[in-house]
């Protein structure tokens, strides 16, 4: 990293000087923050860490030039997420040599945005899955029951493709990009309406086809185990009935069949310890295997643009009139950015209590900051010189300040 710096905002509104560990000029290219900020990381996935790079600021002041790009065919412009797996399958090249098929390394790719309280898999024909915390106490974020033969039901997960070079990865996040929502903001009409949440994750395809058998598993047990509840309950219900009092009480003229609970609850656990199997099949993967770098993450996170619709004088250039919908989207995207800095605050002071479920962006995020301890999170604010664009500036400098006193 660059040494620490400061900027100081000659303004009523902003007396206090701004820390940050780098400071970019106009001149400095992709490139250049590449080499600064992300480069430095990746050994630490390679060593089985996992880091986190946020894009903040206000819209179009260049989070999605930063961290997608566009010049994919350019070196100097591409965005940080695919200069990063360019540079991990050159380290992945490296740790395959002499490697079995199915251990040597890839990167698996996940691509979703996130709107509101849903998240959408730019990977799966933009289809709309729902964000949950499990038992487990992790976030799941899977797409629709798919009802199959034999009464199987299936969730599926949001989509990890798994890539073995980088040209295909490339080939599927500009696949993926196509089909991400852009709309009209208080800056401009082409600006991203929703965070996008970008995953590289060192794979194998051993743990790609543990986890796909563990799917397979989970479905199998579904109806099963409603079959099993339904019996105990269709019994229950026979073996009473309901009183003139309006009591329920045990039925003469029928003997529940604790036989048929019995062979249902028994079928019922069999498929659980089938479900158990895989599970720790595939943690014994991750544990066994020979390279630490294994389930290692990069997590980039293109940040919707923060909007400041108090902001007085000219815009850069005519906009129509935002509608009802891009409005409240507008709110929305500033009540996770709120979340998040609240997240972040509650994070720096190691408080008991950090707010992952104050909404949707902070709790897809959360295993990203639990994992970063064995590396590190990220945050870069980009800002406009414009001076229509004065007083957004200020805020994102002061959000970024926050975030860096916190550590990040």
């Amino acid at each position: 990293m660059r040494r620490a710096k400061s900027l100081v905002a000659r303004s009523p509104q902003m007396l206090a000087p701004c820390s940050f560990k780098a400071i970019f000029n106009p001149e400095d290219d992709n490139a250049a923050v590449y080499d600064s900020i992300v480069a430095p990381a990746v050994p630490l996935i390679l060593q089985g860490g996992s880091c986190n790079f946020f894009a903040y600021g206000h819209s179009g002041s260049g989070k999605t030039h930063t961290i997608i790009g566009y010049k994919f065919d350019d070196d100097k412009e591409l965005g940080l997420c695919l200069a990063a797996a360019r540079q991990l399958f050159d380290g992945l090249d490296a740790l395959n040599k002499g490697a079995r098929a199915e251990e040597k390394l890839g990167i698996g790719l996940s691509l979703f945005e996130l709107r509101k309280k849903s998240a959408f898999d730019l990977l799966n024909a933009r289809k709309e899955c729902h964000i949950r915390e499990g038992h487990d106490g992790k976030v799941h974020i899977r797409g629709e029951t798919e009802m199959r033969e034999g009464g199987k039901v299936r969730v599926c997960p949001i989509v990890k493709k798994p890539c073995w070079t980088y040209a295909s990865l490339r080939h599927e996040l500009t696949q993926a990009l196509g089909r991400r929502t852009v709309g009209l903001s208080s800056i401009h009409d082409q600006s991203s309406r929703t965070h996008a949440v970008l995953e590289l994750e060192i794979v194998c395809q051993s743990l790609v086809d543990a986890r796909q058998v563990l799917i397979d598993q989970q479905s199998e047990l579904v109806p099963v185990g409603k079959r099993a509840t339904d019996i105990a309950i269709e019994e229950q219900r026979k073996g009473f009935v309901v009183l003139p009092s309006g009591k329920w009480a045990p039925n003469p003229d029928y003997e529940i069949d604790q036989e048929r609970i019995a062979a249902a609850e028994a079928e019922k656990a069999e498929c659980e310890a089938r479900v158990a199997a895989a599970e720790e099949a595939l943690d014994n993967i991750l544990k066994s295997s020979s390279h630490q770098c294994l389930g290692a993450k990069m997590v980039f996170v293109d940040l919707a643009g923060a909007e400041y619709h108090h902001e007085k004088g000219p815009q850069l250039q005519p906009l129509r009139q935002q509608t009802p919908q891009e409005r409240q989207e507008g709110r929305q995207i500033n009540t996770d950015l709120l979340a998040l800095k609240e997240v972040m605050r509650a994070w720096s002071g190691n408080q008991q209590r950090i707010p992952f479920r104050s909404s949707a962006l902070t709790m897809v995020l959360r295993e990203g900051f639990l994992s970063s301890e064995k590396g590190n999170t990220t945050m870069i604010v980009t800002v406009s010189p414009a001076k229509e664009q004065y007083a957004a500036t200020l805020n994102s400098l002061k959000y970024g300040s926050l975030v860096g006193s916190a550590g990040v």
